[in-house]
């Protein structure tokens, strides 16, 4: 089913005003909604825009389907009116959806990944930190710094030079034997898995230098779509290998937060 045309002075469109999810469907339900709403209505607290009601928001996955896995899209912007960038009096918000069959990458569960340090740096704008707006332009320029296939995520920094996070992903480190996740009160995306593990008491927040992320036990990338990615090896941004970690089988990481998303350990 095409998507509807959005209008040309959709405040989505024009200004980036307005959130977003990226849900994961298996067999027509959503998982870790709970995680997703509450970052949802984070979002439209933060930027001032109505929350549209539950029976709204269900019904973009209430019509059936035959496949197991889906990517249910969910865009929200402030709708159209006001001017310039004036808020309208009385926002009618648009809320676009759309559902595309999935298949997870596994391998890169089992094999792990490589991933760089990106040049770019985030700017801190702490009222708009953790939630998923719509401009993302940050995250685009970083991840236009690289196109090897080999390379599957870029790690961020801040102008402050603490890691962040990944272009698309949140990210994870051991070290002493404990799992942690950065810090995200001044910017970046917390992603609704990383909520999860953080509920579980799986893992703590913790502050750590981009330039000494090469000295953790280990490393991982993930997020509540593609899972926990394991990371082999980290380029700089010069593409220099500045560590590699050797491929072990599941771990803890892995095993709880696949867990929380339905995902098989042994799947391939």
């Amino acid at each position: 089913m095409p998507m509807p045309q959005v209008p040309f002075d959709d405040r989505g469109l024009a200004y980036g005003d307005g959130v977003f999810e990226t849900v994961l469907l298996r067999a027509g339900a959503p998982v870790l909604w709970e995680y997703h709403y509450a970052r949802l209505r984070l979002g439209c607290q933060r930027l001032n825009i109505p929350l549209p009601s539950m029976e709204q928001l269900v019904a973009t996955w209430q019509s059936p389907s035959n496949a197991e896995l889906e990517i249910l899209k969910l865009i929200l912007t402030r709708g159209s009116g006001g001017r310039g960038y004036a808020t309208p009096d009385t926002p009618q918000p648009r809320l676009l959806s759309r559902r595309t069959p999935f298949v997870v990458n596994s391998d890169r569960w089992h094999e792990g990944v490589n991933v760089r340090i990106c040049q770019l740096r985030l700017g801190h704008q702490p009222l708009l930190a953790g939630i998923k707006h719509l401009n993302r332009l940050e995250n685009v320029l970083a991840r236009q710094e690289w196109s090897d296939p080999a390379i599957a995520e870029g790690l961020l920094g801040d102008t402050d030079g603490w890691l962040v996070e990944a272009t698309s992903m949140n990210v994870f480190w051991q070290q002493a034997g404990v799992l942690f996740t950065p810090l995200l009160s001044q910017c970046g995306v917390a992603g609704t898995l990383r909520a999860a593990l953080l509920d579980y008491g799986v893992v703590q927040e913790a502050p750590i230098a981009l330039n000494a992320i090469h000295e953790v036990e280990r490393l991982w990338v993930a997020n509540s779509v593609q899972g926990v990615w394991p990371v082999n090896k980290l380029l700089s941004e010069a593409g220099e290998v500045l560590q590699s970690w050797p491929p072990r089988g599941q771990d803890k990481l892995q095993a709880i937060g696949h867990g929380l998303l339905g995902y098989s350990p042994t799947s391939r």
